[in-house]
């Protein structure tokens, strides 16, 4: 059975337009043939259609991008060891796909777009399969990790600090989710605060947002000696090589700076000097929430250059306006590697005028995930 990427754009672009429709049917019709299948799933599923359209739209539109889509099939592999996933659950979210996608393809379905679907969720099952087999021999499911600080930076915002009860790989930039014993069976991604430590313990930036059940429960409820669950770390925007070191500008809005300030830390660790420009925004001062440990490092390394920026304080004695305008108002990026976390439409704004001012698409990070709720 040959993969046939083209068939199965044309017949996804189809139904993107009911795309919300089709979600809510796959999951009734998964858990109408599994009902075995529903305790694996939260109570609320709204975040889990957004994470299903997000991947299922990543994974059809990187069909014919092997390398790519095999890093990324990957990663999900093993992130879905947490929630028990096993291969055989893959045959029954196969049939409800596959009955999805034929029914609100309509009068355009026919045997060979059918045979083309097959065969690509064939082959990114059976790649997420050998990768969760192969990471069973090496690594847990989950962590569990003990919470060993906890700071409010702002009303709405905490540093927690954790300590897996085993050792966590991971490389900076990545980020994990999050389970609390306040909602079990709900995860939520955050991205790792530090570059890998000595003693094992990670970071996380923490914004409690409305109707955010984990972000909620991390920043107003939980306490030091409460324990929770990780989810093994993923993430594709990590730091630069070190023998292909370019000098650096990093964007990061607001808690997007967790992953970037982790990435700073690897560039010193590295020993490397290239010179580095973090942009740091916030809607007001007091959402500055790090900029104390940020301006300690710039103390310690001189060629590391801390830029707050606040955007809705008029009265701010220091740099203000929107991140994507702030960063046209120095120099060309084009010869730098760049950095961009935060709220999406910033990230998507500083990404589209880095690259109308001519830094090519390969040195620009940014990871498509961001922290959930």
């Amino acid at each position: 059975m040959s993969l046939n990427p083209r068939l199965v754009k044309e017949s996804f672009s189809a139904i993107q337009p009911v795309m919300g429709k089709a979600v809510a049917y796959f999951y009734g019709r998964l858990f109408a043939e599994s009902p075995h299948l529903r305790g694996m799933f939260p109570p609320a599923m709204d975040v889990q259609r957004d994470r299903l359209f997000g991947a299922l739209t990543r994974i059809v539109w990187s069909l014919d991008s092997p390398d790519s889509l095999g890093s990324y099939l990957g990663q999900l592999g093993r992130d879905h060891r947490k929630y028990g996933v096993v291969a055989e659950h893959y045959t029954a979210v196969g049939n409800a796909l596959l009955a999805t996608i034929k029914r609100f393809a309509g009068d355009t379905w026919t045997a060979e777009i059918e045979a083309a679907w097959v065969a690509a969720y064939t082959a990114a099952a059976n790649m997420m399969i050998d990768a969760s087999e192969t990471d069973a021999g090496v690594a847990p499911a989950w962590w569990l990790a003990e919470v060993i600080d906890h700071e409010m930076r702002a009303p709405d915002i905490a540093v927690i600090t954790l300590r897996p009860s085993a050792p966590m790989d991971f490389t900076a930039g990545q980020y994990v989710n999050v389970q609390t014993a306040r909602w079990p069976r709900v995860w939520r991604t955050f991205s790792i605060a530090n570059a890998p430590r000595p003693d094992n313990t990670i970071r996380l930036h923490v914004r409690a947002v409305g109707g955010g059940w984990v972000s909620t429960a991390l920043v107003s409820h939980t306490r030091i000696g409460d324990t929770v669950l990780l989810g093994p770390p993923v993430g594709t925007m990590v730091p630069p090589e070190d023998d292909q070191m370019r000098d650096i500008i990093c964007v990061a809005g607001g808690t997007g700076l967790a992953p970037i300030k982790a990435i700073v830390e690897h560039v010193i660790a590295s020993g490397r000097r290239p010179n580095i420009h973090l942009l740091f925004g916030a809607r007001t001062a007091t959402e500055l929430y790090d900029l104390d440990d940020l301006i300690r490092m710039e103390a310690a390394f001189p060629w590391l250059r801390v830029l707050p920026v606040v955007s809705d304080q008029p009265a701010y004695d220091g740099m203000r306006g929107l991140l994507p305008e702030v960063v046209q108002r120095f120099h060309s990026w084009a010869d730098h590697e760049v950095y961009v976390c935060g709220p999406p439409a910033m990230v998507n704004e500083t990404v589209r005028r880095l690259q109308d001012d001519g830094v090519p698409p390969s040195r620009i990070h940014r990871d498509t995930v961001q922290s959930t709720p």
